[in-house]
Protein backbone atom coordinates (compact mmCIF):
# COMPACT_ATOMS: atom_id res chain seq x y z
CA UNK A 1 0.00 0.00 0.00
CA UNK A 2 2.85 2.79 0.97
CA UNK A 3 4.94 1.78 -2.36
CA UNK A 4 2.04 0.61 -4.90
CA UNK A 5 0.17 2.90 -6.89
CA UNK A 6 -3.29 4.09 -5.67
CA UNK A 7 -5.94 1.11 -6.22
CA UNK A 8 -8.84 2.33 -8.52
CA UNK A 9 -11.60 3.30 -6.60
CA UNK A 10 -14.15 4.27 -9.63
CA UNK A 11 -15.31 4.42 -13.04
CA UNK A 12 -17.03 7.56 -13.10
CA UNK A 13 -16.38 10.35 -14.97
CA UNK A 14 -15.85 13.81 -13.08
CA UNK A 15 -17.04 16.41 -15.25
CA UNK A 16 -19.95 14.13 -15.86
CA UNK A 17 -20.81 13.99 -12.10
CA UNK A 18 -20.54 17.83 -11.71
CA UNK A 19 -23.23 18.44 -14.81
CA UNK A 20 -25.70 16.38 -12.92
CA UNK A 21 -24.99 17.50 -9.39
CA UNK A 22 -25.51 20.81 -10.84
CA UNK A 23 -29.30 19.52 -12.27
CA UNK A 24 -29.80 18.08 -9.24
CA UNK A 25 -28.85 21.02 -7.10
CA UNK A 26 -30.93 23.37 -8.78
CA UNK A 27 -34.27 21.51 -8.08
CA UNK A 28 -33.95 21.84 -4.38
CA UNK A 29 -32.32 25.29 -4.76
CA UNK A 30 -33.62 27.14 -7.93
CA UNK A 31 -30.90 28.79 -9.47
CA UNK A 32 -28.00 27.29 -7.46
CA UNK A 33 -24.52 25.61 -9.15
CA UNK A 34 -22.56 22.92 -8.35
CA UNK A 35 -19.01 24.61 -8.67
CA UNK A 36 -15.19 23.80 -7.94
CA UNK A 37 -16.44 20.06 -7.83
CA UNK A 38 -13.35 17.86 -6.73
CA UNK A 39 -12.33 14.49 -5.44
CA UNK A 40 -9.99 14.79 -2.17
CA UNK A 41 -6.59 12.66 -2.81
CA UNK A 42 -7.59 11.03 0.26
CA UNK A 43 -11.07 9.36 -1.18
CA UNK A 44 -11.98 6.76 0.27
CA UNK A 45 -12.30 2.92 -1.28
CA UNK A 46 -15.45 2.15 -0.42
CA UNK A 47 -17.78 4.99 -1.12
CA UNK A 48 -16.55 8.21 -2.84
CA UNK A 49 -16.96 11.87 -1.63
CA UNK A 50 -17.30 15.03 -3.91
CA UNK A 51 -15.85 18.47 -2.57
CA UNK A 52 -17.67 21.15 -4.12
CA UNK A 53 -19.09 24.76 -3.35
CA UNK A 54 -22.88 26.20 -3.81
CA UNK A 55 -22.94 28.94 -5.84
CA UNK A 56 -26.05 30.65 -5.30
CA UNK A 57 -27.00 34.66 -3.37
CA UNK A 58 -28.17 32.46 -0.09
CA UNK A 59 -26.83 29.11 0.04
CA UNK A 60 -27.04 27.02 2.94
CA UNK A 61 -24.05 26.04 3.57
CA UNK A 62 -21.59 27.36 0.82
CA UNK A 63 -18.61 24.50 1.16
CA UNK A 64 -20.17 21.09 1.03
CA UNK A 65 -18.95 17.41 1.10
CA UNK A 66 -20.88 14.57 -0.95
CA UNK A 67 -20.98 10.80 0.11
CA UNK A 68 -22.05 9.06 -2.85
CA UNK A 69 -22.64 5.13 -3.21
CA UNK A 70 -19.95 3.35 -4.63
CA UNK A 71 -19.78 2.46 -8.37
CA UNK A 72 -21.45 -1.03 -8.87
CA UNK A 73 -18.88 -0.69 -11.75
CA UNK A 74 -16.03 -0.13 -9.71
CA UNK A 75 -16.08 -3.56 -8.07
CA UNK A 76 -17.44 -2.40 -4.95
CA UNK A 77 -15.63 -3.12 -1.35
CA UNK A 78 -19.19 -4.16 0.20
CA UNK A 79 -21.98 -5.97 -1.13
CA UNK A 80 -24.65 -3.01 -0.20
CA UNK A 81 -24.07 0.40 0.58
CA UNK A 82 -27.15 2.30 2.47
CA UNK A 83 -26.56 6.04 2.66
CA UNK A 84 -30.06 6.46 4.32
CA UNK A 85 -28.83 4.59 7.06
CA UNK A 86 -25.21 6.47 7.54
CA UNK A 87 -27.62 9.91 7.26
CA UNK A 88 -29.58 8.96 10.32
CA UNK A 89 -26.73 7.57 12.42
CA UNK A 90 -25.01 11.31 12.09
CA UNK A 91 -28.00 12.47 13.00
CA UNK A 92 -28.41 10.78 15.72
CA UNK A 93 -25.04 10.99 16.90
CA UNK A 94 -25.53 15.16 16.24
CA UNK A 95 -28.29 15.12 18.20
CA UNK A 96 -27.48 13.17 21.09
CA UNK A 97 -23.66 14.04 21.66
CA UNK A 98 -21.16 17.04 21.64
CA UNK A 99 -18.95 15.34 19.03
CA UNK A 100 -18.12 17.47 16.15
CA UNK A 101 -20.49 15.90 13.54
CA UNK A 102 -20.89 17.55 10.05
CA UNK A 103 -24.44 18.76 9.46
CA UNK A 104 -25.98 16.89 7.19
CA UNK A 105 -28.19 18.59 3.90
CA UNK A 106 -29.95 16.65 1.86
CA UNK A 107 -30.07 12.68 1.39
CA UNK A 108 -31.07 11.36 -1.76
CA UNK A 109 -32.68 7.77 -1.89
CA UNK A 110 -33.19 7.85 -5.83
CA UNK A 111 -29.97 6.51 -7.58
CA UNK A 112 -31.58 8.57 -10.84
CA UNK A 113 -29.74 11.35 -10.38
CA UNK A 114 -25.84 10.35 -9.55
CA UNK A 115 -26.25 6.81 -10.49
CA UNK A 116 -26.23 5.93 -6.99
CA UNK A 117 -27.69 7.17 -3.70
CA UNK A 118 -26.01 10.07 -1.85
CA UNK A 119 -26.06 12.92 0.95
CA UNK A 120 -24.55 16.29 1.07
CA UNK A 121 -23.28 17.31 4.68
CA UNK A 122 -20.92 20.44 5.37
CA UNK A 123 -17.14 20.63 4.36
CA UNK A 124 -14.93 21.20 7.50
CA UNK A 125 -11.84 22.90 7.33
CA UNK A 126 -8.61 21.00 8.95
CA UNK A 127 -6.21 17.97 8.00
CA UNK A 128 -6.45 14.93 8.37
CA UNK A 129 -3.46 12.03 8.99
CA UNK A 130 -2.85 10.30 5.86
CA UNK A 131 -3.54 6.70 4.60
CA UNK A 132 -0.75 6.94 2.09
CA UNK A 133 2.07 7.98 3.06
CA UNK A 134 0.94 6.87 6.49
CA UNK A 135 0.97 9.38 8.93
CA UNK A 136 3.53 6.72 10.83
CA UNK A 137 5.90 7.89 8.19
CA UNK A 138 8.70 10.73 8.46
CA UNK A 139 7.65 13.73 6.50
CA UNK A 140 3.69 14.24 7.40
CA UNK A 141 2.35 17.10 10.05
CA UNK A 142 1.63 14.23 12.40
CA UNK A 143 4.83 12.40 12.76
CA UNK A 144 6.82 16.11 12.65
CA UNK A 145 4.82 17.13 15.45
CA UNK A 146 6.17 17.04 19.16
CA UNK A 147 5.05 14.22 21.51
CA UNK A 148 2.74 16.85 23.36
CA UNK A 149 1.09 17.92 20.53
CA UNK A 150 0.32 14.09 19.69
CA UNK A 151 -0.56 13.62 23.62
CA UNK A 152 -3.19 16.35 22.74
CA UNK A 153 -4.41 14.13 19.29
CA UNK A 154 -4.31 11.12 21.19
CA UNK A 155 -6.26 12.22 24.38
CA UNK A 156 -9.01 14.12 22.23
CA UNK A 157 -9.78 11.13 19.98
CA UNK A 158 -10.04 8.57 22.42
CA UNK A 159 -12.43 11.05 24.38
CA UNK A 160 -14.32 10.82 20.90
CA UNK A 161 -15.30 7.21 21.58
CA UNK A 162 -15.85 7.33 25.15
CA UNK A 163 -18.48 10.38 24.89
CA UNK A 164 -20.00 8.11 21.65
CA UNK A 165 -20.71 5.44 23.89
CA UNK A 166 -21.75 7.16 26.87
CA UNK A 167 -23.81 9.76 25.96
CA UNK A 168 -25.86 7.92 22.36
CA UNK A 169 -29.41 6.43 24.14
CA UNK A 170 -29.28 2.70 23.12
CA UNK A 171 -32.77 2.80 22.48
CA UNK A 172 -32.69 5.46 19.80
CA UNK A 173 -30.01 4.12 18.12
CA UNK A 174 -31.56 0.06 17.69
CA UNK A 175 -32.40 1.18 13.80
CA UNK A 176 -28.38 -0.27 13.88
CA UNK A 177 -29.42 -3.60 15.22
CA UNK A 178 -30.54 -5.66 11.84
CA UNK A 179 -28.14 -7.95 10.20
CA UNK A 180 -24.92 -5.64 8.65
CA UNK A 181 -24.68 -4.50 5.17
CA UNK A 182 -21.70 -6.21 5.03
CA UNK A 183 -23.54 -9.01 4.11
CA UNK A 184 -25.12 -10.29 1.21
CA UNK A 185 -28.68 -12.45 0.06
CA UNK A 186 -26.10 -14.56 -2.18
CA UNK A 187 -23.45 -15.37 0.60
CA UNK A 188 -26.06 -16.40 3.62
CA UNK A 189 -25.95 -20.31 1.60
CA UNK A 190 -22.25 -20.36 1.91
CA UNK A 191 -20.93 -23.29 4.17
CA UNK A 192 -19.10 -20.98 5.97
CA UNK A 193 -21.89 -19.20 7.83
CA UNK A 194 -22.74 -20.00 10.95
CA UNK A 195 -26.27 -20.42 11.26
CA UNK A 196 -28.29 -18.68 13.38
CA UNK A 197 -29.02 -19.76 16.97
CA UNK A 198 -32.38 -17.73 18.19
CA UNK A 199 -31.79 -14.47 19.66
CA UNK A 200 -27.64 -14.21 19.74
CA UNK A 201 -26.53 -11.44 21.07
CA UNK A 202 -24.91 -8.04 19.02
CA UNK A 203 -21.07 -9.57 19.24
CA UNK A 204 -22.34 -12.60 17.97
CA UNK A 205 -24.34 -10.66 15.36
CA UNK A 206 -21.47 -8.37 14.35
CA UNK A 207 -19.28 -11.38 13.83
CA UNK A 208 -21.95 -13.36 11.98
CA UNK A 209 -22.42 -10.67 9.65
CA UNK A 210 -18.63 -10.35 9.08
CA UNK A 211 -18.36 -14.50 8.47
CA UNK A 212 -21.16 -13.07 5.64
CA UNK A 213 -19.14 -10.81 4.31
CA UNK A 214 -15.97 -12.86 4.08
CA UNK A 215 -18.20 -15.53 2.14
CA UNK A 216 -19.12 -12.79 -0.13
CA UNK A 217 -15.74 -11.72 -0.68
CA UNK A 218 -14.38 -15.42 -1.78
CA UNK A 219 -17.28 -16.76 -3.68
CA UNK A 220 -15.83 -18.30 -6.82
CA UNK A 221 -12.48 -17.21 -5.57
CA UNK A 222 -9.64 -18.44 -3.55
CA UNK A 223 -10.50 -18.70 0.08
CA UNK A 224 -8.17 -17.67 3.09
CA UNK A 225 -6.98 -20.24 5.05
CA UNK A 226 -5.46 -17.89 7.41
CA UNK A 227 -8.66 -15.62 7.77
CA UNK A 228 -10.40 -18.83 8.46
CA UNK A 229 -8.26 -20.00 10.67
CA UNK A 230 -8.79 -16.56 12.72
CA UNK A 231 -12.28 -17.25 12.62
CA UNK A 232 -11.77 -20.45 14.64
CA UNK A 233 -9.63 -18.54 17.13
CA UNK A 234 -12.37 -15.81 18.01
CA UNK A 235 -14.05 -18.96 19.22
CA UNK A 236 -11.52 -20.02 21.37
CA UNK A 237 -11.15 -16.20 22.89
CA UNK A 238 -14.85 -15.48 22.85
CA UNK A 239 -15.27 -13.21 25.91
CA UNK A 240 -17.64 -14.67 29.19
CA UNK A 241 -19.26 -11.45 29.26
CA UNK A 242 -19.56 -9.11 26.49
CA UNK A 243 -20.65 -6.96 28.83
CA UNK A 244 -22.77 -3.22 27.66
CA UNK A 245 -24.23 -2.41 24.11
CA UNK A 246 -23.26 0.66 22.50
CA UNK A 247 -23.26 2.44 19.82
CA UNK A 248 -19.73 1.60 17.92
CA UNK A 249 -18.17 4.10 15.32
CA UNK A 250 -17.24 1.47 13.40
CA UNK A 251 -14.59 2.69 11.41
CA UNK A 252 -12.95 4.27 15.05
CA UNK A 253 -9.36 5.97 13.51
CA UNK A 254 -7.72 9.16 13.49
CA UNK A 255 -7.72 8.82 9.79
CA UNK A 256 -11.51 9.94 10.05
CA UNK A 257 -11.44 12.51 11.97
CA UNK A 258 -10.76 16.30 10.34
CA UNK A 259 -8.29 17.74 13.06
CA UNK A 260 -8.19 21.72 13.75
CA UNK A 261 -4.75 21.98 15.08
CA UNK A 262 -4.55 18.88 17.45
CA UNK A 263 -8.41 18.94 18.38
CA UNK A 264 -11.09 16.99 16.32
CA UNK A 265 -13.05 19.21 14.13
CA UNK A 266 -14.96 16.57 12.39
CA UNK A 267 -15.84 13.17 13.04
CA UNK A 268 -16.51 11.16 9.59
CA UNK A 269 -17.17 7.66 8.18
CA UNK A 270 -19.86 6.24 9.54
CA UNK A 271 -20.94 3.69 7.61
CA UNK A 272 -19.81 0.44 9.69
CA UNK A 273 -21.56 2.20 12.88
CA UNK A 274 -23.54 -1.04 14.63
CA UNK A 275 -24.66 -1.86 18.00
CA UNK A 276 -21.65 -3.56 20.18
CA UNK A 277 -19.51 -4.03 23.07
CA UNK A 278 -17.42 -0.90 23.53
CA UNK A 279 -14.18 -2.80 22.57
CA UNK A 280 -15.18 -3.96 19.18
CA UNK A 281 -14.12 0.60 18.79
CA UNK A 282 -11.62 -0.10 20.91
CA UNK A 283 -9.92 -2.89 19.68
CA UNK A 284 -10.48 -1.32 16.04
CA UNK A 285 -8.61 2.28 17.29
CA UNK A 286 -5.78 0.22 18.46
CA UNK A 287 -4.95 -2.21 15.58
CA UNK A 288 -5.42 0.39 13.14
CA UNK A 289 -2.68 2.41 14.05
CA UNK A 290 -0.64 -0.82 14.39
CA UNK A 291 -1.42 -2.08 11.11
CA UNK A 292 0.22 1.22 9.65
CA UNK A 293 3.23 1.49 12.30
CA UNK A 294 3.69 -2.43 11.83
CA UNK A 295 4.29 -0.99 7.77
CA UNK A 296 6.14 1.70 8.69
CA UNK A 297 8.76 -0.47 10.44
CA UNK A 298 8.94 -3.14 7.96
CA UNK A 299 9.89 -0.15 5.63
CA UNK A 300 12.82 0.56 7.90
CA UNK A 301 11.68 3.76 9.55
CA UNK A 302 10.95 3.74 13.39
CA UNK A 303 7.30 5.43 13.03
CA UNK A 304 5.90 6.15 15.89
CA UNK A 305 5.98 3.82 18.35
CA UNK A 306 4.78 5.71 21.60
CA UNK A 307 1.69 7.05 19.83
CA UNK A 308 -2.28 5.35 20.30
CA UNK A 309 -0.38 2.21 22.50
CA UNK A 310 -2.69 -0.26 23.97
CA UNK A 311 -1.75 0.22 27.35
CA UNK A 312 -2.61 4.14 27.14
CA UNK A 313 -5.71 3.38 25.29
CA UNK A 314 -6.99 1.65 27.62
CA UNK A 315 -6.24 3.38 30.37
CA UNK A 316 -7.18 6.69 29.37
CA UNK A 317 -10.91 5.07 28.06
CA UNK A 318 -11.17 3.87 31.61
CA UNK A 319 -10.21 7.18 33.12
CA UNK A 320 -12.54 8.78 30.96
CA UNK A 321 -15.66 6.33 31.18
CA UNK A 322 -15.35 4.30 34.42
CA UNK A 323 -15.00 1.27 32.00
CA UNK A 324 -11.90 -0.91 31.96
CA UNK A 325 -11.44 -2.45 28.74
CA UNK A 326 -11.51 -6.46 28.55
CA UNK A 327 -11.16 -9.16 26.67
CA UNK A 328 -8.82 -6.94 24.07
CA UNK A 329 -6.67 -10.01 23.07
CA UNK A 330 -10.01 -11.20 21.37
CA UNK A 331 -10.90 -7.32 20.12
CA UNK A 332 -7.83 -6.50 18.57
CA UNK A 333 -7.53 -9.99 16.65
CA UNK A 334 -11.23 -9.26 15.87
CA UNK A 335 -10.04 -5.77 14.01
CA UNK A 336 -7.08 -7.28 12.34
CA UNK A 337 -9.57 -10.15 11.10
CA UNK A 338 -12.08 -7.78 9.86
CA UNK A 339 -9.41 -5.43 8.18
CA UNK A 340 -7.80 -8.87 6.34
CA UNK A 341 -11.26 -9.61 4.91
CA UNK A 342 -11.41 -5.84 3.55
CA UNK A 343 -7.80 -6.27 2.18
CA UNK A 344 -8.37 -9.38 0.53
CA UNK A 345 -11.82 -8.20 -1.40
CA UNK A 346 -9.39 -4.81 -2.63
CA UNK A 347 -6.84 -7.49 -3.88
CA UNK A 348 -9.10 -9.40 -5.61
CA UNK A 349 -10.45 -5.84 -7.16
CA UNK A 350 -6.73 -4.84 -8.17
CA UNK A 351 -6.83 -8.07 -9.63
CA UNK A 352 -10.47 -7.33 -11.62
CA UNK A 353 -9.06 -4.04 -12.87
CA UNK A 354 -5.33 -5.86 -14.23
CA UNK A 355 -3.35 -3.87 -11.23
CA UNK A 356 -2.41 -7.27 -9.46
CA UNK A 357 -1.74 -10.86 -10.42
CA UNK A 358 -3.55 -13.18 -7.67
CA UNK A 359 -0.78 -15.49 -6.17
CA UNK A 360 -1.23 -19.11 -5.58
CA UNK A 361 -1.32 -18.31 -1.69
CA UNK A 362 -4.20 -15.91 -1.39
CA UNK A 363 -3.35 -14.89 2.56
CA UNK A 364 0.06 -13.46 0.71
CA UNK A 365 -2.60 -10.25 -0.79
CA UNK A 366 -3.14 -9.26 3.00
CA UNK A 367 -0.84 -6.73 3.51
CA UNK A 368 -0.59 -7.42 7.42
CA UNK A 369 -1.04 -11.42 6.93
CA UNK A 370 2.32 -11.80 9.20
CA UNK A 371 0.59 -9.79 11.84
CA UNK A 372 -2.55 -11.37 11.91
CA UNK A 373 -1.11 -14.57 11.70
CA UNK A 374 1.00 -13.87 14.92
CA UNK A 375 -2.33 -12.95 16.75
CA UNK A 376 -4.05 -16.51 15.75
CA UNK A 377 -0.54 -17.96 17.29
CA UNK A 378 -0.78 -15.67 20.37
CA UNK A 379 2.76 -14.16 19.86
CA UNK A 380 1.51 -10.46 18.77
CA UNK A 381 1.31 -9.12 21.73
CA UNK A 382 4.04 -10.36 23.73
Amino acid sequence: MATAPRPRTTTRDLQELTGKLTGWLAARLPGARAVNVSVPESNGLSSETLLFDIEHPEPPLPACALRLAADPAAYTVFPVYDMPRQYRTMHLVAEHTDLPVPRVLWLEEDPGPLGAPFFVMERVAGRVPPDVMPYTYEGNWLHAASDEERERLEAASIGLLARLHDQVPLKEAEFLSSRSARSSKSSRSSKFLKPSKGDRSPLHRHVEAQRGYYAWVVEGLSRSPLIESAFDRLDDLWPRDEGETVLNWGDARIGNVIYDGFEPAAVLDWEMAALAPREVDLGWAVYLHRFFQDLTVSFGQAGLPDFLRRDRVERRYAELTGHTPRDMDFYTLYAALRHAIVMLRIAYRQAHFGEVTVPRDPDTLILHHDSLRAMVQGSYWS
